[in-house]
């Protein structure tokens, strides 16, 4: 069966982001003239997702605008003739079909998911991906798991190689590889300490679940904060089916970081054609950053 849905959880507070996401979702901070939800979003699309279905909280409506239609902005545009803008906004709300469900208490991205479950199929595998996690590559990412999921029909997950010194800020795959950047998962260990990790593969937030993985966190214990982690899903099936994790082909920016959401914001600018079409925004940096040389 293809996978034409992806679940993404963004009911999360942001809270790395205040006071900027006192108001406002993370996933609505722009990184040029696009908030970093709707890059996730064109990313899913790319790979050949039809359905988006969101897991919202009270406070992330601005995301539910985002993708809508808003009438009087259009009409305003059409009156003034700027065309090339009206034909975008446009754009935005024809990507997929959009499909809103609150997670009305915070009890772990599991939770979230598991939301989501009537809407998928008995059968069906479904792509997850988190809005922090934007990946610029020449293929989608979520497509590059999409092509995992089609050889070996089991779960997937995206890693990534990690320095030593950062390990413990996630979750890591004890795992052995059995196709290139391609690895069979073994075991999984949250934020381990360097000397404690099995490898230096790291968990990114982007997945193909199948039926299977539902079941699991259906049957998962809260933690003691109350919490079903997606984690405890992949933990609890190995053994019982092969778990696959791939090391993805792209430059990866952690957009609920504020150093990785300034690079991201820096790199694409640079290749943002009104920003950097004649090498204006190039320059700016090139200048800058000899003036903190001095």
């Amino acid at each position: 069966m293809k996978i034409r849905k992806a679940i993404i959880p963004v009911a999360g507070m942001g809270t790395r982001f205040l006071p900027a996401t006192k108001a406002q979702p993370k996933e609505m901070l722009s990184l040029v003239d696009k908030p970093v939800i709707q890059y996730i979003v064109e990313e899913a699309v790319e790979a050949g997702i039809e359905q988006i279905i969101f897991i919202t909280s009270q406070t992330k409506r601005a995301i539910e605008d985002h993708f809508d239609t808003n009438y009087e902005l259009e009409h305003r545009l059409e009156e003034k003739g700027k065309t090339k803008l009206l034909e975008q906004i446009r754009e935005i709300t024809k990507l997929a079909s959009f499909v809103y469900i609150r997670q009305l208490e915070p009890k772990g991205d599991g939770h979230a998911i598991l939301h989501a479950k009537n809407l998928v199929g008995k059968d069906e595998p479904v792509a997850v991906l988190f809005g922090d996690d934007i990946v610029d590559s020449k293929k989608p990412c979520i497509g590059q798991l999409m092509d995992v999921y089609e050889k070996y029909r089991d779960p997937v997950i995206a890693v990534q190689h990690i320095p030593k010194e950062e390990i413990s800020n996630y979750g890591v795959v004890d795992a052995v590889e059995t196709a290139k950047r391609t690895y069979e998962v073994k075991g999984f260990v949250e934020k381990p300490s360097p000397e404690e990790a099995p490898s230096d593969l790291a968990v990114i937030g982007k997945y193909i679940i199948t039926p299977e993985v539902f079941a699991a966190l259906e049957r998962a214990k809260p933690s003691k904060g109350g919490e079903i982690r997606l984690a405890d899903a992949f933990r609890a099936l190995i053994g019982e089916r092969s778990i696959y994790a791939y090391d993805f082909e792209g430059t990866r920016y952690d957009c609920g970081n504020k150093m990785q959401f300034l690079s991201a914001a820096v790199d694409f600018g640079l290749k943002h054609a009104e920003v950097n079409g004649d090498g204006k925004f190039a320059d700016f940096i090139r200048a800058r950053a000899k003036s903190l040389k001095k």
